[in-house]
């Protein structure tokens, strides 16, 4: 529901929630725990607008994009708005009119092969809602041999947690990254951390790890004062002979962002990343079978804590919301139970489906006051983009028909499976 606005100040904007109970388990918090349902909504929304006005749908995202200062559905006023920094530098990065018009070329010359572009923005909240939960520890101890072990209560997933509190610990006691270890998290070393989840991991542990960075750093000035050009072993072990606690804790209260939702006041999230996505598509109208042609991305990460990290999370959530889209099927006996059972059923996606061409940039000169070094997270954000490969779909779709004769496609159900986009096509 705080997401069903995408990137777009809509000024009459009324969304009801319903729980509903029902015989099969909820299967909504995908990454991005309804993020990408919400953003969903609305881009499909504009899609079908397409179909009744002669505004092309490139045109009615960019005329409705939030603005510096615009307030959004739930009254949380936008700052730092790079929303349509990203989408200009998409839309030149991508070559859009270029494209749109080589894609016309192409489907004028071809029966039953059609292709279709699309370019969409993406405004994604970052931090949990709810104060109790922006909140980390972190413990750092210092040996004599100048080695630092650092424990956090963030989980490592493949996400390059682990790497970035590396480069905190390194950049805060200016020492080499070879210098500092991980230790596998606890919670005997670092008690109540709270989930590493709403890509937040890298804002709470890393402000944790440099709070208890500084502490070390203030224990340790007074010697490096007498002797500038002391060495870091050296600066520890004379420390140690002083008794000079080597070891402090850290802890992090991340912005101060707080939504109480029964009277619907207070900002639910610290801040906002932003994007902006062009994706190319070509159908067999025939099979229904698809390939992504190229994919161009433009991402809001402030000042990128490890960009080959950031890229590399970019290029992955992508492909997850790929897989989401267009293969991942769930279906659902009459009596609640799932016939899927695994591999063999149920498709996500491969080496092969990748797009052909896939071009990340990471949007310059924009930092970001409210976290660690100026960075943004970067975990859940980019999955969003991978809606517009559905929009592309939709449009290579609706060209086919409009060969036929036949009026466009809406409402148009996801995931876009071989066999969905081979019904819909004539």
């Amino acid at each position: 529901m705080l997401h069903v606005d995408g990137s777009y100040k809509i000024p009459n904007y009324r969304v009801e929630g319903y729980v509903c109970r029902t015989n099969t388990p909820s299967n909504t918090a995908f990454r991005g725990f309804g993020a990408p349902e919400g953003a969903f909504i609305i881009e499909s929304l504009i899609a079908d607008f397409e179909t009744t006005l002669t505004v092309p749908r490139e045109q009615i995202r960019s005329t409705n994009l939030y603005k510096e200062g615009d307030s959004t559905h739930f009254n949380s006023i936008l700052t730092d708005c790079n929303v349509e920094k990203c989408w200009n530098e998409c839309m030149v990065q991508s070559n859009f009119a270029q494209k749109k018009e080589d894609i016309k070329q192409f489907n004028n010359s071809h029966v039953w092969r059609k292709r279709g572009v699309a370019i969409m923005p993406s405004k994604c909240a970052v931090l949990y809602p709810t104060k109790e939960e922006n909140q980390g520890c972190a413990l750092v101890n210092v040996y004599l041999d100048g080695s630092v072990l650092i424990s956090h209560g963030g989980i490592e997933m493949g996400q390059g947690l682990h790497t970035k509190m590396i480069q905190v610990a390194s950049r805060a006691l200016d020492i080499p990254m070879d210098n500092v270890h991980i230790s596998d998290t606890g919670t005997n070393i670092t008690p109540n951390s709270v989930p590493s989840a709403a890509s937040a991991s890298t804002d709470l542990y890393g402000e944790a790890v440099l709070n208890a960075c500084r502490t070390l750093r203030e224990r340790l000035a007074p010697f490096q004062e007498k002797n500038p050009q002391i060495s870091w072993p050296n600066l520890v072990q004379k420390a140690f002979h002083e008794r000079v606690s080597l070891s402090a804790t850290g802890f992090s209260r991340v912005g101060t962002n707080h939504r109480d939702f029964e009277k619907g006041e207070g900002d639910p999230y610290n801040y906002y990343s932003f994007s902006a996505c062009c994706s190319v598509v070509e159908i067999d109208c025939l099979t229904g079978e698809h390939q992504v042609l190229s994919t161009d991305i433009v991402m809001d990460v402030g000042k990128s804590l490890n960009p080959g990290i950031d890229i590399g999370q970019i290029e992955g959530a992508f492909v997850q919301g790929y897989g989401w889209l267009t293969s991942e099927e769930i279906v659902v006996k009459a009596d609640g139970r799932y016939n899927v059972t695994g591999p063999v059923d149920y498709k996500i996606p491969n080496v092969k489906d990748i797009p052909r061409e896939i071009k990340v940039s990471l949007l310059k000169d924009c930092p970001n006051e409210k976290a660690l070094y100026s960075s943004k997270a970067i975990g859940e954000p980019p999955l969003l983009l991978s809606i517009s490969v559905y929009l592309a779909l939709r449009d290579a779709i609706n060209t086919a028909r409009k060969d036929a004769g036949l009026s466009p496609v809406s409402g148009l159900d996801i995931p876009l499976t071989a066999e969905v986009i081979r019904s819909v096509c004539p």
